[in-house]
């Protein structure tokens, strides 16, 4: 399977599975005097929209170059990260101002069964934040990454809910409050795995230069090639799910130009052959 193909399958996964939680939070939520679970169930039902936009953002970005986009879509990906930090972000604002409105007015104590609730959806959240990190690190896909870690931001407010309404459970009367507080505290955490998403996003955006492993294997590689008897600068772009190389490989200065050139097109075509994730390969031939 190809690696969009991965992806897009991967996101629909995560989408079907938000569709389900979220209509299991909110009737746990309903039923079982929850307010940190109707919290919970409005974020699962951002998290579907938000699961959409990267559904199509990873469509668009697997597009193949053309003319206006010789090196590809792949640059879509990290907007579309962006736009799911903004969804985060929305969301637990959305939870802070819910939970603090509720702490505001007196609610029943939450029933004892939404704790199985919560232990099942924190079961699937964390199980599907380490399925869909583990191929967003594979396929080298920054919104599938946010996508991971928008499971895992679920993780967390499941699991302060959970303590928050064990803590109601326990205290009784007067602690009909402690889900609405672990709420809020759930908000830090999502505001901070935000940041966590959003930099390499903008990083991959800037062109930013930290690709030192990679660097090191081109190197590698190039160096296997006849011919090529060094390397000097190496400039690497992602886009997306590719990696596009501008490499300066040294050559014996007596040879031809055309000798040089074909030298050039094989280091591309060994590189491009040995490591599947590089797109564009642009090689610039130094006189030794």
């Amino acid at each position: 399977m190809s690696s969009p193909n991965l992806a897009i399958r991967t996101v629909i996964f995560s989408m079907l599975g938000n569709m389900v939680l979220a209509v299991i939070k909110f009737l746990g939520g309903i039923f079982g005097h929850s307010y940190a679970l109707i919290a919970d169930g409005i974020e699962s039902t951002v998290d579907i929209f938000s699961s959409l936009l990267v559904l199509l953002g990873l469509r668009y970005a697997a597009r193949p170059a053309d003319e206006n986009h010789p090196y590809g879509h792949g640059k879509a990906e990290p907007l579309i990260t962006f736009a799911v930090v903004v969804f985060l972000v929305l969301s637990a604002f959305t939870i802070a101002w819910q939970s603090i409105q509720n702490i505001q007015t007196p609610h029943a104590l939450p029933e004892s069964w939404t704790l199985w609730v919560l232990a099942g959806i924190i079961l699937w959240k964390e199980t599907s934040f380490q399925v869909v990190l583990r191929r967003s690190k594979k396929l080298g896909s920054s919104s599938l990454k946010a996508e991971a870690w928008h499971h895992r931001s679920d993780a967390i407010t499941s699991v302060a809910a959970f303590i928050g309404i064990s803590i109601a459970l326990f205290g009784g009367e007067g602690f009909e409050v402690a889900d609405d507080y672990a709420a809020l505290l759930a908000v830090g955490f999502i505001l901070y795995n935000c940041y966590g998403i959003f930099r390499p996003a903008l990083g991959e955006v800037m062109d930013e230069n930290n690709h030192d492993t990679l660097v090191e294997e081109i190197r590698q590689v190039a160096l296997t090639v006849p011919g090529v008897s060094d390397t000097e600068k190496c400039f690497i772009r992602k886009a997306g799910m590719k990696y596009h190389v501008d490499l300066h490989a040294h050559v014996d200065g007596k040879l031809t130009v055309r000798e040089g050139h074909d030298i050039a097109h094989e280091l591309k075509d060994t590189l491009r052959r040995e490591i599947p994730q590089l797109g564009h390969v642009l090689i610039h031939i130094e006189p030794s």
